[in-house]
């Protein structure tokens, strides 16, 4: 094998709840998982993301700091990745980093989407060559800057024998339709954790519902299911994306309150989860008419969430990924490393199925060790 075959990919999602790093090898475009580590993000720091994410009142000291500290705990975590295995640093070309999003603005002339952890900072104190800034890239090229992971989908989950859907289940869910045809679509279908990752923080300080345990205990309010379902993000055409800047506490709590109605927390947690798996199973069915669906993500290990959308899809296998030999909780840190091997290779990306990108581009920008 060439050095060239060394990848590392980064990524903390919108569940903010840990650095994703993978060492990927690649045969040709193929991945394969050499290692891979979760790096923990400090609870302060957690929180002053999310303080960010909110997108009020945000100062620019804090800002910036934030940004050269998250930028640190990913090069942390790529030292501690490196720890764990024998390859040699040298022999890693480059690291794809996602960063971390604190706000996703996918509309207008003026478009952007912000990701935290400085490119510069991960070079530096790694000493690899670091690609990083994906999605503005194709926001310049007129796409929405997301979903991105499904360009790794369809190099490597499409089937000419089958249609396919693959599903990401972070803090927002995303679809990657795979039709045997050759032919494919992506988009964010709304939120999938989030909501209930706030609701469990709100009552219990947890950061995520274990296994669907707290909603499977509760009991679905039509009346708070049909109010949810209303949002208007749901009617929009594709090409969509979202984020916390519309699925967030506030929105919640404000729905909640429009209701006028004394509820028990477990209920609404267990409607939460209903609404994750219905706007999920409702955007397949307008979409595609897969056989087969394949889940990433941390929602690979929930269990009410994915009895749920088995018996909501009767017509599909829903499994996860695993099943295609690539483990569910690192498919999106593999993505980053296989978007840093297209750019570090030249080649230009063809995203417009899944982002509205109106030209192919080589996405992101190159740090040099």
């Amino acid at each position: 094998m060439t050095n060239s075959d060394y990848y590392i990919g980064l990524i903390s999602g919108t569940s903010v709840d840990g650095v994703d790093c993978a060492l990927v090898q690649f045969e040709g475009n193929q991945p394969k998982l050499i290692a891979s580590h979760c790096e923990a993000i400090d609870p302060d720091l957690r929180e002053t993301i999310l303080q960010l994410c909110s997108g009020k009142n945000i100062d620019l000291e804090l800002l910036g700091t934030t940004d050269i500290a998250i930028g640190q705990l990913f090069a942390k975590g790529v030292a501690t990745l490196l720890a764990k295995q024998t390859v040699e640093k040298s022999s890693i070309l480059a690291i794809g980093s996602h960063g971390q999003t604190v706000f996703h603005h996918p509309v207008g002339d003026t478009r952007f989407s912000l990701q935290m952890g400085d490119p510069n900072s991960i070079a530096q104190r790694t000493g690899i060559t670091t690609v990083a800034d994906f999605r503005r890239r194709d926001m310049a090229a007129g796409g929405e800057g997301a979903p991105l992971a499904p360009l790794l989908h369809r190099n490597c989950f499409q089937s000419a024998s089958t249609d396919r859907v693959v599903l990401n289940v972070g803090g927002i869910a995303n679809i990657t339709v795979l039709n045997k045809d050759g032919s494919c679509l992506a988009f964010d279908t709304g939120p999938a954790n989030v909501l209930m990752d706030y609701w469990i923080g709100k009552h219990q300080q947890k950061n995520f519902d274990k296994n669907g345990d707290w909603a499977a205990s509760g009991t679905v309010i039509p009346t708070l299911l049909k109010l949810l379902l209303d949002e208007p993000y749901f009617a929009k055409a594709t090409p969509k994306s979202t984020g916390r800047e519309l699925f967030n506490g506030p929105w919640l709590e404000e729905k909640l309150h429009s209701l006028g109605m004394e509820l028990l927390i477990a209920d609404v947690q267990a409607t939460l989860l209903r609404f994750t798996i219905d706007s999920i199973a409702e955007e397949i069915r307008k979409t595609a008419t897969p056989t087969e669906v394949y889940v990433c993500g941390g929602g690979a290990h929930n269990n009410a969430f994915m009895a749920g959308l088995q018996a909501r899809l009767r017509d599909c296998n829903v499994v996860s990924t695993a099943e295609l030999g690539i483990d569910p909780d690192w498919v999106e840190a593999i993505a980053f490393a296989w978007m840093a091997k297209q750019t570090i290779e030249g080649h230009t990306i063809d995203s417009s199925p899944f982002t509205g990108a109106k030209q192919a581009t080589v996405l992101g920008g190159i740090y040099k060790a």
